[in-house]
């Protein structure tokens, strides 16, 4: 048992992370590493391309996402973005992950900000006049 959180967003990854970036990477969705359960896994786009020996199938990563986990616990999900942002140097992930807990004050989001990801906490800002 623990304290469970709900994730929601993705990263786009630009550009697209190769085959050959992402094949060994934990991140992949598939085995070896695909059988590691890391709750961030690529989001692979396959492309069907003609060539003069037949049909080659493409695979690209465009996204960072969560994997299907039912009960989530966050704990050390800022870290596991940073692992991922840092081992595809020279890709730029944009986007963001809305985590909020089971208590209804516990919100907050991680982005990545010049190759950091960070924890961003809501502030709760009242109107200057309190009778509003």
């Amino acid at each position: 048992m623990g304290y469970i959180t709900h994730v929601r967003g993705e990263f786009g990854i630009t550009p697209p992370l190769t085959w050959n970036e992402f094949k060994d990477s934990p991140f992949s969705p598939f085995p070896p590493a695909g059988d590691a359960r890391i709750e961030l896994v690529l989001r692979v786009d396959e492309e069907t391309v003609e060539t003069n020996d037949g049909p080659l199938q493409r695979r690209t990563a465009s996204a960072l996402v969560m994997s299907e986990i039912d009960e989530y616990r966050a704990y050390g999900l800022l870290e596991v973005v940073q692992r991922a942002v840092d081992a595809f140097p020279g890709h730029t992930f944009t986007g963001r992950l809305d985590c909020e807990g089971e208590e209804n004050t516990d919100m907050w989001r991680v982005i990545v900000r010049d190759g950091r990801a960070l924890r961003i906490e809501p502030r709760i800002v009242w109107p200057e006049d309190g009778n509003q």
